[in-house]
Order: C-alpha cells, then structure tokens, then sequence
C-alpha cells in the first residue's frame, strides 16, 4: 500500500515545481473546505426535504386510506341493511312449488333495489346469487348460482368470510357484440364487488350471496385530486392493484413495476425503481388489508433541492475561480525570482557565465542571486585562464607530434629512393619524386592539421605510389570507400602509419608481396576508416600487448608498437593520440589481428568534427 502510494501521489508531487506546489497546497487549503461546505449543505437540504416529503406523502395515504375506509364502511353499512331484511329474506328462501307467490316477493326486490341504487349511485348494480331451485330468476335481481358463478373469486371469497363483508377487485369485461346480445356476458369495466353470505340467522345454512358492484373509478375518485405531482395505488392485500391513474396497470401485481423494496408491515417507505427511474414511495394500510401507496419520483422530490444546489454551485464555482486566481498570482510573485535563480544556476552548468541579476531585491532570494552573479564572474575568469593555457599546451603538443610524423616518413622515402637508384639506375626515381612532392604538397598544407577523408585518402595513394615503384608489383592497394564519407574531416596523416607498418612488418613471403584494402563507412554520426592487410597477423600476446599499451598510454604510460619494435608502435600511438586530442577520448584506434590471416586496424571519428 506504502509503495503505490508514494509512486503515484507522494513521488509526483515531490517532483512538481515550487510554484505547482504552493498552488496545489494553498487551493487545497482554500478550495476544499469550499467543496465541503457545498456538498454538506446539498445533502442536508436534500435530507430535509426527504423528510418533509415523507411527511406529506405519509399524511396524503392516511387521508385517502381513511377515506377508502369510509367509503366501504358505507358499502358495508348498505349490504348490512339488505342482510337483515326479513322478509328479503323471507322472499328468497320461501319454498315456491306450486305457488305464484314469488311474484308479490319480486316486487318488493324491485322497490328495495332500486331505492338502493339511487339513493347509492356509486354502486352500478345489486344482484342476489340463490342456490333455491323453486324460484325462478330474473338474472338482473335474483340469479342462480350456477358453476359460472361458483368460479368467481368473490364467491369463494365470500365462502370463507364467514357472513363478513368482502371486497374483491375485479377486471373489466370485454365479450363481442353477439355475446351481449344473447346474454351470455355482460360488458363491464373494472370494478370492486362486495359480497356477502345471506343465512338464517345460522352460517350453516346460507341461502344465497348478496353482490354489488361498484366501479373502480369511484375508488379513484378518492385520489384523483392528488395525483397531480405523484402516482397513486390502491393495492390489495395480495398486491394486486385495484385503483391506479393508468387503467392498464388494474389487477397487476404492483411488484411487476415497483421494484427494489419490501412492502412490511402496515406503513412504510422505502426507495425503489419505477418506469426506469428513481422513486420515493410510501405506503400506509388499512383495516381490510387494502394499502394506498404514493409514489414520487426522486427527481421531482429533489427539483428544489437541485435548483439551490445550482445556485449555490454557480457562487461555488465563482469563488474557487477566483481563489484559483488569487492563488495563481501569489504563487507566481513567490517563486519568479527562484525561477530566475534556477535559470542562472542552469546557464552556469551549461558553462555559460554571462549571467546578470538584473534588479535585486534586498531579501534571502535577492542576496543569493547576487552571489550567483558574482560566483559566474570569477569562475568565468578562471576557466577563461585555465582553457588558454590548456589550447597552448595541446597545440604544442599537437604540432610537435605532427612535425614527428613528417622527418620520420622523409627518412624512410629518401631511403626507398637512394636504394632504388643505386640498384637500377631507373628513370622511374622521376616518378617517385614526383609523387613524393604530391605528398609533401598535401601533408604540409600550410600547416593545417584537419583535412577532408577525400584529401587524406590523395595523400596516401600518393605514398601508395611510392612504395609501389619501390617493390615493383608486390603492393597491392583496394579502396572501398562510400562517396558519402569524403567530405568530412580527419586528423591529417591517419593511414599512411599503418600502411607503412603493413608493408614494413606484415609481409611474410617476400615474392607473393601483400594486399592492402582502405575502406570508408558511415554508421549513425561516426565515421568509420579501416586498413586491412592479409599478412602474416600478430600473435595473441602480442596483440594483448599492443592493446595493453593502448591503454596506458591513454593513462600517461609508454607505448609498444604493432609488433614490438619502437617504429611500428610510434606510428600507432602517435595517430591515437591526436584523433583523441582531436575529436575526444571516445573516438581513436581498434586494432584486430590473428596470426596467419592477418590484421585489421579500425578508426574512428565523428562526422561533427572536432572539438
């Protein structure tokens, strides 16, 4: 936990600039008590408002519970009035075999019906179920319990009531045009039906089951008015719904689309999922186990809250811009003159010391600029002193290793001449003068120490030439040099060494003679020259040696040539000296030899040119 933490929260923030972190720590310090102070006053309102809603929705259910209650309380009271009608009573369960005395009975039906009907006009219609085989039906008033009748939920319902009133809800009646006409089914809409056992004073012996239907948007009516901003239900016992806004929903499970809280006990809330949002419902239950739920959609309950949290949002926003910019400015006048001291400080270790202060105030920060410039100044006058020294120095050095070069080569060619006319008397020393005022004419170069590749590989086919005249067919010279490569500098005399060192130490069978090859390549921004020779090679120890000297010669200690002898391993050292000297101690002389095949001597030197 420690590591994540520092890798990416601690180690950043220790890498920011001062003035981030001073923006950083200072908004912090200004900004999230802002924050904080908007996100608790946004949840305190939304929660005062939770309250205050559920307040309402709550007192709104006990309002319409209580007047459902009443509402079917009157229902009750008009079925109690019909089941203690005795000679209702007395009409419908009369033995009428034989007899025409049911048509008095009829009569009093049709009275007490009616009068019930208009003096109730909520309730459509008034029926009595009879299993009284003796009397006949008029299916409007009096209908016989047949099978279809039995099926009904309210029948069974009523059954188990024991003589209690009960209110079951049922669906709306859709039967065709022909149906209707032969009286099989009546079309109906939704409705509630109260129904009831009918006895003689005895729940063993019921004589049929009083009905009445009452229409579900009677119940709707209770709520209609408050239905304006929420949704409400009337729900059974089951959960069935028996009263809503949307008909479709009528003698659905309200589960199927409130979703997301349990329905316990008598009152209650919770927050749920309804028509794919949010919602706050309340429910609250009455005697018969019906329940009115209010249903509010958690955005409409938060509007209000919403609309102030913007408010106080946008004033937010605006003072943590501001703070951001207060913020800004005071981090920025804190940490310019450290930037401006850290620009010195980095001009000073890229060795520019022409640094200026300019005005300089008289605190910590301003002192130590001052100090800076000052510190620049001397250091630059030391180095200045010290650098002139050193260029001397390695000028000399540089010229005397160049003018070593020249005698040493002189002595060598003059030889080759002198030997050449004494044994031949040829016209061909001629040629070899001629070629040797060529070198001359290249190397001196008015003193020059840097050449083009183009210019160097001149100056050694023209020594090439020389030698050739002297061992008559025995050199042979191959050149593999990319075009691209001969405009850019070398350190002038770099090959003909180790030409001279082939030709004088490498050749191992004096009639076969020994071929040379100068190849020339560019790879990435160095410049890569070899000298490859098929000669006799050097033996392991030897070239140990060789490459041993190498290295302490560039520690200051002494040199052993390519084959031991004090000639070859001058030439050697003298080149590797200068092309370091030259172009820096990363570039110089590799030498790579096998006794019996012969040796291959690398250098190296960047195409940027000295330093």
């Amino acid at each position: 936990m420690h590591r994540p933490l520092e890798r990416y929260l601690i180690r950043p923030f220790l890498d920011m600039r001062l003035r981030n972190k001073l923006f950083v720590a200072l908004g912090l310090a200004s900004v999230a008590p802002l924050l904080f102070f908007a996100v608790y006053s946004y949840e305190t309102m939304k929660n005062e408002l939770s309250r205050q809603m559920y307040a309402s929705m709550a007192t709104t259910t006990d309002q319409i519970g209580a007047n459902l209650k009443m509402k079917l309380d009157s229902y009750s009271k008009v079925s109690s009035s019909l089941y203690l009608d005795r000679r209702l009573r007395d009409f419908l369960s009369a033995d009428y075999t034989n007899s025409f005395a049911y048509i008095d009975g009829y009569d009093y039906v049709d009275g007490v019906f009616r009068n019930m009907l208009v003096t109730n006009s909520d309730i459509t219609s008034i029926a009595v179920y009879l299993d009284n085989p003796t009397l006949p039906v008029d299916e409007v008033y009096i209908r016989r319990a047949n099978a279809d009748a039995k099926r009904s939920p309210w029948y069974e319902a009523a059954n188990k009531a024991f003589g209690n009133v009960t209110f079951t809800p049922m669906p709306a009646t859709h039967p065709t045009d022909q149906q209707v006409t032969q009286g099989v089914l009546e079309r109906k809409p939704s409705r509630i039906v109260l129904a009831r056992l009918l006895d003689n004073d005895s729940l063993n012996f019921p004589y049929g089951i009083l009905t009445m239907d009452i229409p579900e948007t009677d119940l709707y009516a209770l709520m209609a008015k408050e239905n304006r901003n929420k949704d409400l239900f009337i729900v059974s016992e089951q959960g069935v719904i028996i009263s809503a806004r949307d008909k479709a929903k009528l003698n659905h499970p309200l589960g199927e689309y409130v979703k997301g809280g349990p329905e316990q006990g008598r009152t209650g809330s919770f927050l749920g999922r309804y028509d794919d949002e949010n919602v706050y419902v309340v429910y609250n239950a009455i005697e018969n186990g019906w329940k009115v739920v209010s249903i509010v959609s958690y955005d409409s309950l938060l509007s209000n809250v919403k609309r102030a949290f913007s408010r106080l949002l946008t004033i937010a926003i605006v003072c943590v811009l501001l703070a951001i910019v207060l913020i800004y400015v005071a981090a920025r006048m804190f940490t310019k003159r450290i930037e401006k001291l850290l620009q010195i400080t980095r001009r000073i270790e890229r060795e520019d010391f022409d640094v200026q202060a300019g005005s300089v105030s008289q605190d910590e920060v301003g002192r130590l600029m001052f100090a800076m410039t000052k510190m620049a100044g001397r250091m630059k006058a030391l180095i200045n002193e010290v650098y002139k020294k050193e260029i001397a120095k390695k000028e000399a050095e540089m010229n005397m290793l160049q003018a070593q070069i020249n005698p040493h080569f002189l002595y060598n060619t003059l030889a080759s001449i002198s030997a050449l006319a004494m044994r031949n008397h040829d016209d061909r020393i001629q040629s070899m003068v001629t070629h040797l005022a060529k070198f001359y004419r290249i190397s001196l170069n008015k003193g020059k120490t840097i050449v083009s590749l183009g210019e160097e590989l001149r100056l050694t086919n023209s020594y090439v030439a020389i030698q050739q005249l002297r061992f008559n067919g025995l050199l042979h010279l191959h050149y593999a040099v990319d075009e691209a490569a001969l405009p850019y500098p070398v350190v002038k005399l770099v090959l003909q060494p180790f030409i001279e060192n082939a030709i004088n130490h490498a050749v191992w069978d004096d009639d076969a003679g020994i071929a040379i090859i100068i190849k020339a390549r560019i790879e990435d921004d160095t410049l890569v020259l070899e000298v490859i020779d098929d000669g006799m090679g050097m033996r392991p120890e030897t070239l140990a040696r060789i490459r041993s000297s190498a290295a302490d010669d560039a520690a200051g200690g002494a040199t052993v040539g390519a084959t031991g002898g004090a000639t070859g391993g001058y030439g050697i050292r003298n080149v590797d000296r200068r092309i370091k000297m030259t172009f820096g101690d990363a570039y110089g002389v590799r030498i790579y030899s096998r006794f019996g095949i012969g040796t291959t001597v690398q250098l190296r030197v960047p195409l940027s040119g000295p330093l």
